[in-house]
């Protein structure tokens, strides 16, 4: 299968490395001088140093040729969220593409699938998520995603250019239960990552995994997700996984503010994207429209905001009314 994966940061390159050992792939990188490093060392320094980039991995800035390439294939859009509109715009109004990206889209507040149905509602569109750190999968750790669309060739396709031995591709006609999963496990991993930096202890960290998973699914099931998908792969597994992991971005922002560091620098010192940042008050807004409740989300969002301090986001959320679970 030819597949072009356009976005040259760690998980783009990751998934572009796994797939290149069993299919023609050209990965696009935006950054001219990023891409001509990696073509000369065959390793992307930047995103995932000391991983050898396979020979077979073509590698350019030309986005016009590599969406070409995947004509009769499969495109993967691997940016952040906020290139997600602008990459679709790139392409044809008829082929099938996946995003990697987790997360609601600035200003519209949308999700990948409702961005793609105002931008190129013909395309055969879906997303591809899970629990996965792209320093993992690029080494060839096990991982398990789901590819999840309501175009069930599109699924199965997925499966083709993506399923090995080391990266198992589950499939999902739920496309909007992958996507809020996906992108509000990175909101409830700050929260928990305040809780760890704040020393609470593993019960408090358990119950924010719990209680925030009953408010992704709240949000979700108010958006048309089947609750089940949120028991799956892109819902408890990922928010496990970003909410205690090491490797987590998300987590880190949530470590750092416990720590005091004012926003602005932990974004700095992070040099990647934390989709939950950009996130947190997308969600909160969106489940208010619902009439949705997200208590923890919402403390999220004040903490981020400067409003409350992180330890006054817990004591905000202790000091709630009992009630039934």
């Amino acid at each position: 299968m030819d597949i072009a994966v356009l976005g040259a940061g760690a998980w783009g390159t990751a998934l572009a490395a796994q797939a290149a050992e069993r299919h023609a792939v050209r990965l696009w990188g935006r950054d001219a001088a990023l891409v001509e490093r990696m073509r000369a060392a065959r390793v992307n320094e930047r995103y995932l140093p000391g991983v050898a980039l396979p020979s077979a991995l073509s590698i350019d800035t030309d986005l016009a040729g590599a969406v070409a390439h995947a004509t009769h294939g499969l495109v993967v859009i691997a940016t952040p969220m906020a290139a997600l509109r602008e990459m679709l715009q790139a392409l044809p109004e008829r082929g099938r593409v996946l995003w990697l990206c987790k997360g609601f889209e600035a200003g519209t507040g949308r999700l990948g699938h409702e961005v793609a149905a105002s931008v190129r509602p013909t395309l055969q569109a879906g997303v591809l998520s899970g629990p996965s750190f792209a320093d993992e999968v690029a080494r060839g750790r096990p991982t398990a995603l789901v590819a999840a669309s309501v175009d069930i060739a599109l699924a199965e396709a997925s499966v083709e250019a993506f399923h090995s031995e080391a990266l198992r591709v589950y499939t999902s006609s739920d496309p909007v239960g992958v996507e809020v999963g996906g992108a509000v496990k990175n909101v409830l991993a700050i929260a928990t990552g305040i809780a760890d930096g704040l020393g609470l202890g593993l019960n408090a960290r358990a119950a924010l995994v719990t209680r925030g998973l009953a408010e992704m699914t709240r949000l979700g099931v108010a958006l048309g997700a089947k609750p089940e998908t949120f028991m799956g792969l892109s819902g408890l597994g990922d928010l496990v996984l970003t909410a205690t992991g090491d490797l987590s971005r998300n987590r880190r922002v949530g470590l750092l503010l416990a720590a005091g560091r004012p926003l602005p620098d932990i974004l700095r010192e992070l040099g990647h994207v934390a989709e939950g940042v950009y996130s947190a008050t997308t969600a909160l807004d969106r489940a208010r429209a619902c009439g949705v409740e997200m208590p923890i989300v919402e403390a999220v969002v004040d903490v981020l905001a400067g409003r409350l301090t992180p330890a006054q986001g817990v004591q905000r959320l202790m000091r709630r009314d009992a009630r039934g679970e």
